[in-house]
């Protein structure tokens, strides 16, 4: 497989950027995830280009990489920001984000998140039910403030990605049905402390094909027009993300080609664009480096025990999802064979890759590709496993951009009776 951008082989050794990713390993350990601030400039900058002049915003989806130092990156060159917390809020802040660039989008905020959010001066909430639009303008009131809103609507569009990170089908959690979007748009601009500026759609995850985006603009534009005739003018349409990348053969279209099929319908009707892109900003731009520690030989698999484990990486687990694993040092001295790569934890669901053709040796790392996006921040304690360091490599620079934790970090909020 060809490798990620920003990620090569220089003889034996596999480098990020110019850092080899073994030095990497040997000043800060292993289990450690690693990004490619070039990776992660080059595809935030795709996006910013393609929007151009077109009136709208590139709102990075804050839950597939949360780490300080990647929105502070993304903060700078321009990026808005798709929140779904109170303290994702707090992150793209402290990190230098912009309020009036974020959208808030999540099925279920509670009050105290919507006040944080009106004193912040968000740009939009994205608002998934009329039990929500309710509580919302009640929160308003009570601030003295205006609520800018876009009702996130369900265009049953089947985005053909895995049941786990489809959203736009009828059987989904996400939106309100296209059948009672348009009472729940009268009921927004009708109530006090509500203005309607907007509306959302997201239909997935992955997606690889452009069909499906286009397929749900379409639904989502006719829906604005029967808005338009009755006096509810929109202002933007938010098209969410969902744009996938190469992990092992897929082909997702180009970023641009992606931007500019969406902004086309738009412009003849004098509507901006938001897009919230997440996965494919930051997935490609990150690695999850391990090391083997034990080998291990059965009558059905071979097993190479590595230090890293679903509570590290849960996608493999989670989604059955396929993600490349390299070494970070060539080894020439033993034969190849297929192993089953897989972590100490105490599920048998514990594995990052199966029967992956690699030339293995006890002490051996690797590197488990396309990780930036859905890997540390979903990390978890499990079996009381402190969790990873985060390193971000500028050319040939390392960065320490969150600290490995310890056991007694995790202890440090519990009480002995």
């Amino acid at each position: 497989m060809t490798l990620p951008p920003f990620f090569s082989y220089a003889g034996a050794s596999l480098s990020c950027e110019n850092i080899a990713l073994s030095q990497v390993a040997d000043r800060f350990g292993t289990p450690s995830y690693v990004y490619s601030k070039a990776a992660i400039t080059e595809a935030m900058s795709a996006y910013l280009n393609a929007l151009g002049d077109h009136p709208g915003m590139i709102c990075y989806a804050v839950k597939a990489n949360s780490n300080l130092a990647v929105l502070q990156l993304l903060a700078e060159l321009g990026a808005g920001f798709d929140i779904v917390s109170a303290g994702e809020l707090a992150r793209v802040l402290a990190a230098g984000g912009r309020a009036d660039k974020m959208v808030f989008s999540g099925v279920a905020k509670k009050r105290e998140e919507m006040v944080a959010a009106l004193n912040a001066g968000i740009h939009c909430f994205n608002v998934e039910s009329v039990a929500e639009l309710e509580l919302l303008a009640e929160v308003a009131q009570e601030l003295g403030k205006e609520a800018p809103v876009s009702l996130r609507v369900n265009p049953d569009v089947d985005a053909k990605t895995h049941p786990y990170i489809s959203t736009g089908l009828a059987e989904n959690k996400f939106g309100i049905s296209m059948e009672h979007a348009h009472q729940a748009y009268t009921f927004a601009h009708a109530t006090e402390g509500l203005r309607v500026i907007g509306i959302d759609c997201h239909i997935g995850s992955q997606l690889t094909e452009l069909a499906p985006f286009k397929d749900a603009l379409d639904r989502v534009l006719d829906l604005v027009d029967r808005l338009r005739e009755a006096g509810i003018v929109l202002e933007h349409v938010d098209a969410g993300g969902g744009l996938g990348v190469r992990y092992k053969d897929e082909t997702p279209p180009d970023i641009t080609d992606y931007v500019q099929a969406l902004k086309g319908p738009l412009a003849a009707r004098g509507l901006g664009l938001i897009l919230e892109p997440g996965r494919s900003i930051v997935a490609n731009a990150g690695t999850l480096i391990t090391q083997v520690d034990f080998l291990k030989t059965t009558e059905k698999h071979n097993f190479a025990l590595v230090d890293a484990a679903m509570n590290d990486l849960l996608r493999p687990a989670l989604y059955q999802a396929w993600m490349d694993i390299k070494p970070l040092e060539v080894n020439s001295d033993v034969t190849e064979k297929a192993w089953n790569i897989v972590g100490p934890v105490c599920e048998t669901g514990d594995f990052l890759g199966k029967d992956r053709r690699l030339a293995l040796s006890a002490g051996d790392r690797l590197a488990v590709l396309g990780a930036g996006a859905y890997g540390f921040v979903m990390a978890s304690n499990y079996n009381t496993r402190p969790r990873a360091a985060e390193i971000m490599i500028d050319g040939d620079q390392m960065h320490l951009v969150r600290e490995r934790e310890t056991v007694a970090d995790l202890f440090k909020h519990e009480h002995l009776l």
